[in-house]
């Protein structure tokens, strides 16, 4: 009896990584080596519709639909290259979750770097403004003064 909980522990740490996935079961190919080629492929492309997801890991109906065409492309015999160029083709670069370094791409690659160094400009110009100005020196007669009531009050 004490070893069924640790049979059930070890089997749902077992498929922990596939409980993440969205393939369903109708999906999934027959030819083991297409499949993982179509993980790969899968893994590798942004769900439109939730766009910080693969479509691997996506429960959208299109994420579903692109899966299955990855799939129905490779049936046909296109290589993994083929089939991204073809998604490129027709998404455009930002399918891609790790987009090709490009012309045409450099906005997605230096935006990041771009609000970074905002932000710290404008935090820094903050704080400059919050900074005290140096207090003025004293004039005579005003230094005088204030020698006489520190004087007084001793």
């Amino acid at each position: 009896m004490r070893r069924f909980p640790a049979l059930a522990l070890a089997a749902a740490l077992a498929l922990a990584p596939l409980a993440a996935k969205a393939v369903e079961p109708d999906e999934i190919l027959s030819d083991a080596k297409l499949e993982a080629r179509a993980r790969a492929i899968s893994s590798g492309l942004r769900c439109m519709v939730c766009q910080n997801e693969s479509i691997d890991e996506s429960h959208a109906p299109l994420a579903r639909d692109l899966r299955l065409l990855v799939r129905e492309r490779l049936r046909a015999g296109d290589s993994d290259d083929e089939i991204r160029a073809y998604l490129t083709r027709r998404y455009g670069d930002f399918i891609l979750l790790k987009p090709p370094l490009k012309a045409e791409t450099l906005a997605l690659w230096g935006a990041p770097l771009i609000v970074l160094v905002a932000g710290a400009a404008a935090i820094v110009a903050h704080l400059r403004r919050r900074a005290p100005a140096a207090p003025e020196p004293l004039e005579a007669g005003e230094a005088k003064k204030l020698d006489e009531v520190l004087k007084r009050d001793l």
